[in-house]
């Protein structure tokens, strides 16, 4: 699936694709200092700089890179895209189909991280921002990073889908990823019981209800299996684990991950 050609195509959509995400970002940047949700630094905010420059720019190309590596030599071993079971799928088709079908999974995922205490080792990194932000969102352990990445575009390669969709989805993996955890005064309405939102989704970063709302960009999922959590009188006032001791740094929380368990396992 993935030849030479294949691969040029990609840069040149991902291009594209990191050119919009920029001008998204810089929209939601604006929209948060003009409409904020709750007074918050944003350039100026403990870890903003580390969560940027390592976890959102060096650690995505360092793992995507790694993975890229491993789908392709898992692909050229046992020919899986040689079967084209989508191929002939129109491409907004094929997205529809891998964005809800990862998304499924990515719930029951992230339920399970915070129902395992190995899981969750890594997955409290994700946790440990004390203001929540659309950089914050990007903060997640590499080894939560390949597990879920490996399997969204395994997928989409496995199953000899487009190449347009391999750049599409990962553009709205990222846009939503951004979505869920800006700090902007909004509201979805009735859409929050479809289409998930930030409204739903900070009140899983609070200490007190972190074991609710698991959807990434379906709502629909927490409604339909009893985890969603959307109170409209209440602001959620604080972010975080609770937990003073746990590190802030993508350095000392990788390194977190062999040494110590958080002091707030799942329960």
């Amino acid at each position: 699936m993935l030849d030479t050609l294949g691969l040029s195509r990609i840069h040149t959509l991902g291009t594209i694709a990191l050119a919009a995400i920029t001008v998204f970002g810089v929209v939601v940047i604006v929209l948060s200092i003009r409409y904020p949700y709750r007074p918050q630094k944003i350039l100026r905010r403990r870890w903003f700089w580390d969560d940027l420059v390592f976890y959102a720019i060096a650690q995505s190309f360092a793992v995507g890179f790694v993975i890229t590596i491993f789908l392709l030599s898992v692909d050229r071993s046992f020919g899986f895209s040689r079967a084209h079971l989508v191929t002939s799928w129109p491409i907004a088709v094929q997205l529809v189909f891998f964005v809800v079908t990862h998304d499924l999974f990515m719930y029951w995922y992230h339920r399970l991280m915070h129902r395992s205490s190995f899981l969750w080792r890594f997955h409290v990194a994700g946790h440990s921002v004390e203001d929540v932000d659309f950089v914050s969102g990007l903060r997640s352990h590499p080894f939560e990073i390949l597990v879920n990445q490996s399997i969204e575009f395994g997928a989409i390669i496995f199953l000899g889908g487009a190449v347009e969709v391999i750049v599409l989805k990962g553009l709205v993996s990222l846009a939503w990823g951004i979505w869920l955890h800006h700090n902007i005064a909004v509201r979805t309405g009735p859409l929050q019981y479809v289409i998930n939102g930030s409204e739903m989704h900070r009140w899983h970063h609070h200490p007190e209800h972190m074991h609710v709302n698991y959807a990434s960009k379906l709502a629909l999922w927490d409604w339909i299996f009893g985890t969603a959590y959307n109170p409209r009188d209440k602001v959620c006032d604080r972010y975080g684990l609770d937990d003073p001791t746990f590190p802030g740094g993508w350095a000392a929380q990788f390194i977190a991950f062999f040494k110590r368990t958080p002091s707030r396992p799942p329960s």
